[in-house]
């Protein structure tokens, strides 16, 4: 490992020379509080940016023991940190100037979603906190500007690191309140699997995105309200008594009138497979993780899938217990999604009739008379949904709006009225 001094030295022997010349930078540089390492450098000014990351010692850095007691929340904490550094990377991404991508400073930017990312990581064994950016080395033309990355290296990531990485320069109220959501979420998860739910959403739960592209809670939204044959109350480590509705194993059916919130509770439910931020609206809404969403997709390929349970008896002849396909049909898609869903343990499988196949999922009494059984190669999802759950203990989670069959076969249905 080389020093930051020989990193200046680097830096100035490579000065106005081709840009290719770079190549020689890629190590690993001791700074004072960090380690820099440049994994990858770009061949070009206008290439992909490079990829940089630094390693701090978290505690070095003052994290304190709550924040690193468990992989929840040092990924909480990671969470934070590599929110609060996209935030630092504003105030210097393109202050060094260049041609193309030069000066460029970019670091994954979250959603509201908290999930492990390889952006930050904090090692569970050395307690080593790791981020990593890509960074845009500066060119005149297509000759090397060092003393412009010279700034990057020794002005810009040192302050970006001081501010974002440091305990000492962070919110630690909001470090201890993501430590305090995390050990509530935690708790909702035990608690579900302890009485046989698969999914939990509090009261005053706040569903609707702000629009189509985001997803910020939109505000003035009618929060959400359970009914009071499904309420359940728990207390909270830290947030204390909460109530809202518990959804239990099998198949549950959710109807309503257009418009009233059917697809926006399901849409809810498979984003809560993760925890989400404080103040997103959805961070007491609590999903089986290993639930799966499911949808045609007509045109995609399958590959020696057995979709036999649902497709069988081909006009063809074609043998379906090893089925491949480059442009499968929507319900064949449909088949080898919930195929390979069940093949890869989800519990719950989560359905809308508006992005299924009608053929796979339903036929009608009238249907069946004109074309008999014998005849019709598929059989329809409602004739398996309670067989995946009773032999398989796969649940189900299905929105209906148009068609009423699936009512005989629900164990739970719920109606969405004014959302």
């Amino acid at each position: 490992m080389q020093s930051d001094r020989e990193l200046r030295e680097q830096l100035r022997n490579i000065d106005h020379k081709s840009y290719p010349q770079y190549k020689s930078l890629k190590g690993s540089y001791r700074f004072p509080k960090y380690i820099l390492h440049i994994d990858h450098v770009q061949g070009d000014p206008f290439a992909a940016p490079s990829d940089v990351r630094v390693t701090i010692d978290a505690t070095k850095a003052g994290f304190p023991d709550f924040a690193m007691k468990d992989g929840l929340t040092r990924d909480r904490l990671a969470d934070l940190l590599v929110r609060e550094f996209a935030r630092q990377v504003n105030a210097f991404s393109f202050k060094a100037k260049g041609s193309g991508k030069s000066g460029l400073i970019a670091v994954s930017r979250p959603g509201q979603e908290i999930v492990e990312r390889s952006a930050c990581h904090i090692n569970a064994k050395n307690g080593e906190l790791t981020v990593r950016m890509s960074v845009g080395f500066p060119a005149n033309g297509r000759s090397i500007n060092a003393r412009e990355l010279g700034k990057i290296f020794f002005q810009f990531i040192p302050e970006i690191v001081h501010h974002a990485c440091c305990y000492a320069n962070i919110d630690a109220q909001k470090l201890q309140r993501a430590a305090d959501l995390a050990d509530d979420q935690r708790y909702i998860r035990e608690q579900m699997a302890e009485e046989g739910y698969i999914a939990f959403i509090a009261n005053g739960s706040v569903l609707p995105r702000e629009n189509g592209v985001s997803q910020r809670p939109m505000k003035k939204a009618v929060p959400f309200a359970s009914p009071e044959s499904m309420e359940v109350t728990w207390d909270l480590p830290h947030k204390g008594m909460i109530k809202g509705m518990g959804i239990k194993k099998g198949v549950t059916l959710i109807v309503g009138g257009g418009y009233h919130g059917k697809s926006t509770l399901l849409q809810t439910l498979e984003r809560a497979v993760y925890p989400h931020i404080a103040g997103d609206g959805r961070e007491y809404v609590a999903m089986e993780q290993s639930a799966v969403k499911i949808r045609s997709e007509d045109g995609r390929s399958i590959y020696h899938k057995d979709i036999s349970p649902f497709i069988r008896n081909l006009p063809t002849g074609r043998d379906t217990t090893d089925f491949s396909s480059e442009d499968a049909s929507g319900s064949t898609s449909q088949a080898a999604n919930v195929v390979e869903a069940v093949e890869n343990g989800a519990g719950v499988l989560l359905i809308d009739e508006d992005t299924s196949a009608t053929n796979f999922m339903i036929r009608d009494e009238l249907m069946e008379k004109v074309v008999t059984a014998g005849e019709e190669p598929i059989i329809p999802f409602i004739k398996r949904v309670k067989g995946l759950y009773e032999q398989k203990q796969v649940s189900t989670i299905l929105v209906a709006g148009s068609c009423g069959a699936f009512f005989h076969i629900a164990d739970t249905i719920l109606q969405m009225e004014s959302y």
